[in-house]
């Protein structure tokens, strides 16, 4: 199918759509410009005003605060003599000023003083109110009630209450009793730990069930706290006073987020109705709420707005602090629309007016258009040339009246010329920028360093545009070694210090240690004319090979500044017209020095990744190292395990066919973290204690304790030769005495040997011969020494519980005492999320006699031989606990299963076959080879090969060992080799190995 043409517009016809699109968009954009204005004036003026209001109401409460507050302090600032008299309250000088103070603030409910001692004077302005009245049972005509309060001398509290009218006359008094203690309210202890004046919470009076609040401050010598109750019935009357829009409102909270009063002239919020001490969240006033939400933040004295119901209201906070700890906040709001009206109304005009702008300018635009598209059209079928890239031909001049119109024509020829040079430049430019991302990505991307350097250098010679370059790096001795050139000709062993030895100073003679030390790129246009830098080993070279420097560019490798690692040095640029040789340019040298830049950042993390591989791979050998040496018993296995797994490996990821086809390690990576795997395959090792691996007698812990055994038969001994002689000296038949000392010695002798012969361990013990310990173990010998002394610590901790034994005391031959048990602590076998399945003994340790005496097998207790098989269990926690990067995820799994079967029935995990990785197979079969040919070991001697080939063989007829690996590790040779490499000559023999192949 053809594909269709492209739309055609000409010009006069785009021009008019152009301006009027222009027109029409810059008009919109007029428009939205000026009404966002107005409306953004609009919320600031919104926003100016309401923060104004609520801060005028937050002056109101202040000043109706204020008054009083200064009342109080200045009540409190009297001096002692005048509001006490011989200890007392001095009721008749104190009424004036009290009752002065209250007429002076009409919203001041009452005043009073309250001393240390208790007592207390009250002057309650009743205002004729009947609830007040009623509340003091006070008779009609009241105007003052005055109430005293005093202990009496036996101890009762005495309490009186004045009646006075208007022209304080007394109409009636009361008296009784009362437990009224003003140094237990609220209002003195908050004014005597504040120190200052102290302003209760609001409440309603109990008399008038008016809101207010209780003002309090010691007094100056600190004997007592004068006090205020201050009524805030004048907050709704404060509030309607404020210059509040149509449709705003008002309210005041406390601290608590109650509400104190509210005013608004629209009955939409239901204000009027609220009730005071309201808390806000029950009030159900979305207006009220968005208010409180709009007070919270850092900005909360700012006004804002927001959308309430779909419809946006402007909100101000104002938070007044009082007193310390007691906060008022004021807050307002109204809808928006009563800011937006004149808003409105500008719109309308803006529009109208637009449109009369347009109905004139549209005209014109198309004249206009149409005049300057002639012109236009003349340069259009040139510029057609230059669309194609042919910049051929002249440019008819259009003489356009229009300037800017003639000047393009003008301009027109000298732009095809500069577009002709500059695409050039530019297609340079661009294949030069993509080869650096090119570079870039492989740089990051190569793992071998040899290739990674070849790389670089050749890449800056294409960048570069010359005949040839070489690479110098910087060493840790101080020196520039001469690494690699582009050409074939050989590569000297050249180092050129930077410290020149003659002078001891910065070796600046040559360009590319100049480079190195300064990190700076420098141009040399002509070799044989520099004077600046040492050309002589540039001009003998041209003298041994016949090539000829001409220019030169010496660029530095840096990574950060400052920090050199290497130089790229580059010689003969070429012209790429005509191939002859020319300086170097800056703008060719800004493409090599980024790619300096990029090699030197690539080959220091090569570097870093390399330095901190080499030092994991050290410290891993470290620690195998350390657990060999730890013990003989286990010898070099950890260095030689991974020998042997390694060979098996390189046989196994050569196999194409049957059920190792599939193994392949693909990656330099995927070695390394089997290799690592294996070197830590008995790393748990460092934890098993040295003794534990060495016991070579049942008895043994960190020495032999069959010498305590003799010693007790020595004693026995003893005893016997005392009883002979004792007997003998009594009168009594001395043969006997000498026969009964004889088959005495003889039974001691022949219980000990056999004792002894227990002890190595090299033999079955049989139901008898356990019985035989046991009674042995019965016969008892006298201790005359207490067993608790000389003992450290944490031993006496194992003989609490035990009463010591009156001495002397009979001690069993062989005991299992409490002592000898060692309690296990919190054990990481026991954790779940390793899915162990082992049988863990309940003690950590038991060293009883008979206990380890009766061993069935070998020299190791239960508790010992799972402390011996532990290490895998630790080598998996410790391994677990390791923060090992992505690549060497499975080191954990290669080191902590080659104690498992390819039945399930190995440790810790219980593994099978299909759990069983073939590395995890292949490093199973590498530890027990190594442990049966191992000669280095001082508890067994070594087998030969034949042998150990042999007892693997059981291994595989059990389902323990891999059939196909154990047959690749015969057939291949690997056997062999190893033992070749490790083995002694004399454990070398045939094996005849089709008898064991599959």
């Amino acid at each position: 199918m053809p594909e269709m043409p492209a739309l055609k517009l000409r010009f006069h016809h785009w021009a008019v759509a152009v301006l009027l699109a222009f027109v029409l968009a810059l008009t919109a954009l007029f428009l939205v410009v000026v009404i966002g204005k107005f409306n953004e004036a609009a919320e600031n003026a919104a926003k100016e005003r309401f923060a104004h209001i609520t801060h005028n109401g937050a002056e109101g409460l202040r000043n109706l605060l204020d008054l009083s507050m200064r009342q109080v302090a200045a009540q409190a600032g009297t001096r002692r003599e005048y509001f006490s008299e011989r200890g007392r309250l001095n009721e008749r000088a104190m009424l004036p000023a009290l009752i002065a103070s209250l007429e002076g603030e009409p919203y001041l409910y009452s005043a009073y003083f309250g001393l240390d001692s208790d007592d207390f004077l009250q002057v309650i302005n009743t205002r004729g109110d009947a609830r007040v009245l009623a509340s003091l049972s006070a008779p009609a005509g009241t105007r003052y009630a005055v109430r005293t309060i005093a202990t009496a001398a036996t101890g009762e509290r005495r309490e009186a209450w004045q009646y006075w009218s208007a022209t304080w006359e007394q109409i009636a008094s009361t008296e009784g009793t009362t437990q009224y203690f003003p140094t237990q309210r609220p209002w003195y202890a908050g004014a005597k730990q504040a120190q200052r004046v102290a302003i209760t919470a609001p409440y309603r009076f109990a008399s008038s069930q008016d809101l207010g609040v209780t003002l309090s401050s010691p007094l100056r010598d600190g004997t007592g706290v004068v006090g205020a109750d201050l009524s805030l019935a004048g907050l709704r009357e404060l509030l309607s006073k404020t210059a509040l829009t149509a449709e705003g409102a008002i309210v005041v909270l406390d601290a608590s987020d109650r509400v104190l009063a509210a005013y608004s002239a629209a009955t939409a919020y239901g204000l009027r109705d609220l009730a005071a001490l309201t808390p806000l969240a029950q009030t159900g006033s979305p207006h009220l709420a968005e208010l409180a939400a709009s007070a919270r933040g850092a900005a909360a004295d700012e006004a804002r707005v927001a959308r309430v119901a779909g419809e946006a209201y402007v909100f101000a906070n104002r938070v007044y602090t009082a007193a310390p700890g007691t906060e008022f906040r004021v807050g307002a709001f109204a809808p928006m629309r009563e800011f937006t009206a004149p808003i409105i109304a500008a719109r309308n005009q803006v529009i109208l007016a637009t449109l009369a702008f347009l109905v004139l300018v549209i005209p014109l635009a198309i004249v206009a258009a149409r005049r300057v598209g002639q012109a236009f059209v003349e340069l259009a079928a040139d510029s057609e040339r230059i669309k194609n890239l042919d910049f051929t031909g002249q440019v008819k001049h259009a003489g356009s009246i229009i300037y800017e119109v003639d000047a393009l024509d003008r301009a027109h020829t000298v732009m095809k010329s500069t577009l002709a040079q500059r695409t050039r430049a530019l297609t340079l430019a661009e294949h030069k920028l993509a080869s650096l991302v090119e570079n870039g990505i492989l740089l990051s991307q190569e793992r071998d360093r040899d290739k990674l350097l070849k790389h670089i250098l050749f890449s800056g010679k294409e960048l570069s545009n010359c005949d040839a370059g070489s690479m110098y790096l910087s060493t840790e001795r101080g020196t520039l070694r001469f690494t690699l050139r582009t050409n074939e000709i050989g590569l000297p062993r050249l180092e050129i210090p930077l410290i020149d030895p003659e002078t001891g100073g910065p070796n600046e003679k040559f360009a590319s240690t100049y480079v190195a030390l300064h990190g700076e790129t420098v141009f040399i246009d002509d070799v044989y004319g520099e004077t600046r830098f040492d050309m002589s080993g540039t001009k003998r070279f041209a003298e041994e090979s016949g090539y000829r420097t001409v220019s030169m560019l010496t660029v530095p490798m840096s990574p950060r500044k400052g920090e050199v690692t290497g130089v790229l040095q580059f010689v003969n640029a070429l012209d790429p017209a005509t191939g002859t040789i020319i300086p170097f340019s800056k703008e060719i040298a800004g493409f090599v020095e980024a790619l300096a830049s990029q090699s030197a950042v690539a080959l220091e993390n090569f570097n870093l990744v390399d330095a901190q591989k080499a030092l994991m791979d050290s410290m891993i050998r470290l620690i195998a190292g350390a657990i060999d040496t730890k013990s003989p018993y286990t010898g070099g296995h950890c260095e030689r395990v991974p020998e042997l797994a390694f060979m098996l490996a390189e046989e196994a990821a050569k196999v194409n066919s049957g059920p190792l086809a599939d193994f392949r390690f693909d990656t330099e990576e995927q070695w390394r973290e089997f290799r690592i795997g294996v070197w830590l395959h008995d790393c748990g090792k460092v934890t098993t204690p040295e003794y534990v691996v060495d016991k070579a007698t049942k008895l043994e812990t960190l020495y032999n304790r069959i010498h305590e055994v003799r010693m007790r038969f020595e004693v026995l001994l003893r005893d016997a030769a005392i009883e002979r002689l004792e007997a003998i000296a009594g009168g009594a038949d001395a043969a006997a005495a000498e026969r009964r000392f004889a088959e005495r010695r003889t039974q001691l002798a022949d219980d000990f040997a056999f004792l002894a012969e227990c002890n190595i361990g090299g033999e079955f013990m049989a139901p008898e011969r356990v019985e035989r310990v046991r009674k042995i173990a019965g016969q008892s010998w006298l201790r005359h020494f207490d067993d608790r002394l000389g003992l450290s610590h944490e031993e006496l901790k194992r003989y609490e519980g035990a009463p010591a034994a009156s001495l002397p005391a009979p001690e069993p031959l062989l005991g299992d005492k409490p002592h000898h048990i060692l309690p296990r602590g919190l054990d990481k076998a026991l954790d779940p999320k390793y899915g162990f399945k082992v049988k863990v003994p309940q003690h950590l340790y038991n060293h009883g006699e008979v206990y380890n005496l009766c061993i069935g097998r070998g020299t190791l207790s239960e508790e010992e031989r799972f402390k011996i098989n532990e290490h895998i269990i630790q080598t998996i926690v410790m391994l677990d606990a390791m923060p090992f990067p992505k690549e060497l995820r499975r080191v954990a799994e290669y080191a902590g299963t080659h104690h498992e079967t390819l039945i399930g029935s190995g440790y810790p995990r219980r593994l099978t076959k299909e759990q069983l990785s073939v590395p995890a197979r292949i490093t199973a079969i590498a530890d027990i080879f190594e442990a049966l040919t191992a000669s280095d070991r001082p508890y067994k001697k070594a087998k030969t090969l034949s042998e150990s080939v042999k007892i693997l063989s059981f291994f595989k007829k059990d389902n323990h060992i891999d059939a196909d690996l154990f047959d690749l590790f015969l057939r291949s040779g690997v056997y062999r080799r190893y033992a070749e490499r490790y083995l002694k000559a004399e454990q070398i023999d045939e094996v005849e190995i089709e008898k064991y192949l599959s």
